[in-house]
């Protein structure tokens, strides 16, 4: 870092906070970038699967309009298809949500008729939109956004589905599945754990949610070779931060910096500043000893208190689609369940029923025939301890379930295994590391207690052995819900229906598995499970 008298400045963390820092800061002085994992984006992790490519971490653009500074960018590259383009889908005030064709399926085998679950999303949306009034408020008519959900349909429960018993709890149970897309887009196991309060701070961007057809990972790589050479270093881990200091390099005794900044390799690089934008879950588990002095407390403190849940993903590819081809949302709704019940807390059995259905990945000639479903919470965590053949037939008896073809009796077995191309498990640094952040309750703490998951005993299967990063989380006010709060305005988080999820971003490797459905459902080449380590919109 040659800076003559310039200031020198060191980020930390090559994701797309600490590679627009670097683009930000370009100018008089000198500037390194210091990235423990072998390739620059963080969440942004973009990789090949079947035909096309699979979004491992973030995928859309919610509300990509001028105001939005992910979309600025990626119109600067030119990395956007013409129909994000245009102003008038700039324009568009969508909520961040347009509306996607979809169909949804009941657990008994039917398609759900479209007005009736139309109208129970409906007042779930009205009902969400109305805890806005509560931003900044001092008394609130609940603690939590689920229990405050809860109340408000509790209240109108009689007169759902026109009093008429069967439509009342189908309302019910389409109520309860948006409480479970709701979870994942907040990242949390529950909404009873998402502080009412601050809940509204987020705001929606005018424009039609759009994908970058050379995958979301086009932009950091572009980032990244904006950059002068040497400016990244990638590999180059950071054990300690000294940042309180006066340092001399070797042969230099008129110039002192403050900050040292000392690698897990040995390397050490001093600079006037520091800008930090490593994950939460790393702060989490590592600041005590990250930074030398310690954090003041109020810092350290709000490292504590915030937290992140888990989602995880799952894709699966066929050979022909089952679905009709203008369908790109397969919603699940488990018909005997409602938000006014206790759930069902028996994981080993019930795991598969957080899973709120599966968006189909457009367009197929580009991606092949296939589905990205999304799950959250601790069931998500529990996914990620089975083996690769419970989930292929938990998956295969889900589909055809849904479908209407569960009477069928030949199960689908894996008739060959691979494992797909790794690389968003990182080094130690980014382990437990990419969180989806939420707002929590004063005094809630949740998630396992950070121990390694088990090995299934297939072996030909790939795992992550990283825990699942949810330590002690709790809220701290103001929180905003990050990450869809406004500046950082791309999510790798569900958008509210009627649109498709994005994808929440996992971390470690996947693996396939071939195998054939029978019945309606067709054949699948390949099920991928994508799986985070938080288990990381």
């Amino acid at each position: 870092m040659e800076g003559g008298g310039g200031r020198r400045v060191l980020v930390v963390g090559a994701g797309l906070a600490g590679l627009g820092a670097v683009q930000r800061l370009r100018g008089p002085g000198s500037l390194r970038l210091l990235e423990a994992a072998p390739r620059a984006g963080g969440r942004v992790c973009t990789r090949p699967f079947a035909s096309g490519l699979a979004e491992m971490g973030a995928h859309w653009i919610h509300g990509p309009s001028p105001g939005n500074p992910v979309f600025r960018l990626a119109m600067g590259y030119s990395l956007l298809g013409l129909e994000a383009a245009r102003e008038e889908n700039q324009q568009a005030e969508a909520g961040g949500h347009p509306p996607l064709p979809s169909v949804t399926y009941g657990s008994s085998g039917r398609v759900l008729s479209p007005r009736v679950v139309r109208e129970a999303r409906d007042l779930f949306d009205t009902l969400l939109a109305s805890t806005r009034a509560f931003q900044g408020a001092k008394e609130l008519p609940a603690p939590s956004v689920g229990q405050y959900l809860r109340e408000e349909i509790a209240r109108r429960a009689p007169v759902l589905g026109g009093g008429e018993e069967e439509a009342r709890q189908l309302q019910l149970a389409v109520l309860a599945a948006c409480f479970k897309l709701e979870c994942c887009i907040s990242g949390t196991h529950s909404m009873d754990l998402v502080a009412l309060e601050p809940f509204g701070e987020y705001v929606s961007l005018p424009g039609l949610d759009c994908t970058f057809p050379g995958g979301y990972g086009s932009l950091p790589d572009r980032m990244l070779s904006s950059l002068p050479e040497g400016t990244v270093l990638l590999n180059k881990a950071v054990r300690t931060i000294q940042w309180r200091g006066s340092f001399r390099e070797e042969g230099d005794q008129v110039r002192d910096f403050p900050v040292r900044v000392e690698c897990e390799d040995g390397d050490a690089f001093l600079a006037d500043h520091v800008i930090v934008t490593v994950p939460l879950g790393f702060l989490k588990e590592r600041h005590q000893d990250f930074f030398q002095p310690p954090l003041p407390q109020q810092k350290a403190e709000a490292i504590r208190r915030l937290g992140f849940g888990t989602n995880n993903k799952i894709f699966l590819e066929f050979e022909q689609p089952f679905w009709e081809p203008q369908q790109q949302l397969l919603e699940v709704v488990w018909e005997d369940e409602s938000p006014l019940e206790e759930p069902n807390t028996d994981l080993e059995a019930n795991w598969f029923k957080k899973l709120i259905g599966f968006v189909v990945l457009q367009p197929p000639e580009q991606h092949g025939h296939v589905l990205c479903g999304f799950i959250a919470g601790k069931e998500s965590e529990y996914m990620e301890t089975l083996s690769d053949t419970e989930v292929l037939n938990t998956m295969t008896h889900v589909l055809r379930m849904l479908t209407g073809t569960a009477t069928s009796s030949a199960l689908a077995t894996p008739t060959s295994l691979g494992k797909c191309t790794p690389g968003f498990l990182d080094p130690p640094q980014n382990l437990h590391l990419q969180g989806t952040h939420t707002c929590l309750l004063p005094g809630v703490c949740s998630g396992p207690g950070g121990t390694a998951l088990p090995t299934p005993g297939a072996p030909t299967a790939t795992w992550p052995s990283a825990a699942p990063g949810m330590t002690s989380m709790c809220w701290l006010s103001p929180c905003p819900r990050t990450p869809r709060t406004p500046g950082l305005c791309s999510s790798s988080s569900p958008a509210r229906p009627p649109t498709a999820p994005s994808t929440p971003p996992p971390t470690g490797p996947c693996w396939r598995a071939g195998g054939r459905l029978s019945g309606s459902t067709g054949s699948w080449k390949h099920l991928a499970l994508l799986l985070s380590s938080e288990a990381a919109k």
